[in-house]
C-alpha cells in the first residue's frame, strides 16, 4: 500500500510477513513513535486510522453499532491505533475465524487496552470488554525503536545468528567512537530523529518523556489521573535504577531521598504497570536453567526502558554527561544493548532473559531460541579489565549449567560499547562491539 521510497527496512518486516502467513490477524505492539504504523503500511492493502481527528467520533460510533463496516477493504487491512475501540477485538477475532485463509488484518497499538483483571471490573461497560483472548487467530509482533543496525550505525559485520554456529574466528572493526556511541544512545532509535540535525535529534527523547508525563499516562486504560510532575519523578528514579533488579521498595526509597514528593512502594508499582502498558518500559525476565548445584535463582526483573534515550532524557542528561560519567554511561549502554539484542533475536523468534543467583553470579543477557539453543552475553561499556571480568563470569555460569539436562551454550560473548575490534579470545569467548552486531 505504502510506496514511500525512503522507508528503511526493519527486522519487524520479516517477522510480520511470517506471522501474517500463519494467522488471521496480527497485532503490532510497541511504544509510540517507534514506526509501527509505517511498518504495517508496507504490507497492508487498505487502512483505517482509528484515531484520525477528522473521523475518530464516527469510527468510535461505528465500532459500537456496526463494527464490521470498519473491517471492509482489501486485505491485509490495517486498523491503526485500534485500542481506542477495544470492542473491535472480538469482531476481528470472529471475522478472522470465519474467513478463509490467513493474513486478513493488521492491528497496531501503543498501549494495552484491557487485561484480565480489568475484564472483571464491574464499572466497565459490557461492550468495552474483550471476551476472547484471540488464541489461535492472532499473532503478535513486538516492535521497538530502531536497533543500531536498522538505523545504519552498526556495520553488521558480526551476525548474532551466525554466532550460534560457533565460528572459530571472527574479525570486524566498529565504526563508532565513544562520542558516536554516547550520541546514538541519547538520541535513541526513534525513526523520526534519524535525519535531523544532532541538537534537534536529541530533543525527540525529551519530547517523548513530556508526552508520557502530560498526556499518555492519563490515557492508559485504567483512566487514573496522574500528576505529570510525579510521573517525571518516577521516571527519573526508574532511570537511576536502570539495569538493576531494584525492587519497588528501593525505587520508592530513592524517590523519597531525591524527589520533592516521593511515593510508597504500592504507588510505584501502579505507575510502573502503567508505563508497561504504554510500552515505555520493557523489563527483562529471569532465566531459569538446570544447574549442577542447588543455587537459588533470583527472579526479580531487570529494569529497562524500551529505549535508552528515555532514561537519559528522564535524567535530563546528554552525550557530554555520559562521557564524563562512565558508570552512568555503562548502565544506559546496557539498556541500548538489550534493546538491540531483543530486536536481533526476534528475527529468529528468540527471547532475551537475564540471570542472577544467590551467590552473586550474574549474566546480563541470555538469547534463547525456540529450538532450545542459547547464548550467554555479558554487556560491558569497554576496557580490558571489564572484558576479562565479563568473560570470567560467563565461563563460571557455563560451568554451573547441567548439560545432561539441557544443551550447552552455543556461544559466550562480551558485548561492548567502547572498543574497535570484534574477535574471539583464546578461551573461546567472543568480544563484539555493538557497532558491529546485526541479526
Amino acid at each position: 500500500m505504502n510506496e514511500n521510497k525512503t522507508y528503511k527496512p526493519r527486522i519487524a518486516d520479516t517477522v510480520l510477513a511470517r506471522k501474517l502467513a500463519g494467522k488471521g490477524a496480527v497485532l503490532i505492539e510497541g511504544p509510540k513513535w517507534c514506526g509501527k504504523t509505517t511498518t504495517a503500511e508496507q504490507q497492508a492493502k487498505s487502512v483505517i486510522y482509528m484515531d484520525d481527528p477528522a473521523n475518530v467520533k464516527e469510527n468510535l460510533l461505528k465500532a459500537e453499532l456496526a463494527p464490521q463496516e470498519l473491517l471492509q477493504g482489501d486485505t491485509p487491512r490495517l486498523l491503526d491505533e485500534w485500542q481506542i475501540a477495544p470492542q473491535l477485538w472480538d469482531t476481528i477475532r470472529f471475522e478472522a475465524d470465519h474467513r478463509k485463509g490467513n493474513g486478513h488484518f493488521i492491528l497496531t497499538g501503543s498501549s494495552v487496552p484491557v487485561d484480565e483483571a480489568q475484564e472483571d471490573d464491574e464499572d466497565k461497560e459490557e461492550s468495552k470488554k474483550i471476551r476472547h483472548s484471540g488464541t489461535g487467530r492472532f499473532g503478535w509482533v513486538r516492535m521497538r525503536p530502531m536497533a543500531l543496525y536498522e538505523s545504519g550505525e552498526s556495520n553488521g559485520a558480526v551476525s548474532l545468528k551466525e554466532l550460534f554456529s560457533a565460528p572459530e574466528k571472527i574479525y570486524a572493526k566498529s565504526p563508532l567512537s565513544r562520542e558516536d556511541l554516547a550520541f546514538v544512545l541519547c538520541r535513541g532509535g526513534w525513526p523520526g530523529a534519524l535525519d535531523l540535525d544532532k541538537d534537534i535529534a536529541l530533543d525527540q527523547a525529551f519530547d517523548y518523556v513530556e508526552s508520557v508525563a502530560k498526556k499518555d499516562m492519563n490515557r492508559v486504560v485504567d483512566k487514573v489521573r496522574r500528576n505529570p510532575e510525579r510521573v517525571r519523578q518516577l521516571m527519573r528514579s526508574y532511570a537511576r535504577n536502570v539495569a538493576s533488579q531494584a525492587p519497588y521498595e528501593t525505587i520508592a526509597a530513592d524517590m523519597q531521598a531525591n524527589e520533592p514528593k516521593g511515593m510508597d512502594a504500592e504507588t510505584v508499582s501502579a505507575y510502573i504497570e502503567a508505563l508497561r502498558k504504554l510500552f515505555v518500559i520493557e523489563e527483562s525476565k529471569a532465566w531459569n536453567p538446570n544447574l549442577r548445584s542447588k543455587t537459588a535463582i533470583r527472579t526479580t526483573n531487570t529494569r529497562y526502558y524500551s529505549d535508552p534515550s528515555i532514561g537519559t532524557a528522564s535524567l535530563g542528561i546528554g552525550p557530554g554527561d555520559l562521557l564524563s560519567d562512565f558508570n552512568t554511561f555503562g548502565l544506559h549502554f546496557e539498556g541500548m544493548a538489550v534493546r538491540d539484542l531483543r530486536t536481533y533475536a526476534s528475527a529468529q523468534l528468540g527471547e532475551v532473559f537475564h540471570y542472577r543467583d544467590s551467590e552473586g553470579l550474574e549474566c546480563d543477557a541470555i538469547v534463547h531460541l525456540r529450538d532450545g539453543s542459547y547464548g550467554l552475553i555479558e554487556i560491558k561499556i569497554g576496557g580490558e579489565s571489564l572484558i576479562n571480568d565479563g568473560a570470567e563470569a560467563l565461563i563460571k555460569l557455563r560451568d554451573k549449567i547441567d548439560t545432561t539436562k539441557m544443551q550447552k551454550p552455543s556461544f559466550l560473548m562480551v558485548l561492548i560499547g567502547i572498543g574497535e575490534i570484534a574477535y574471539r579470545r583464546a578461551d573461546g569467548v567472543y568480544v563484539v562491539p555493538l557497532g558491529c552486531l546485526k541479526d
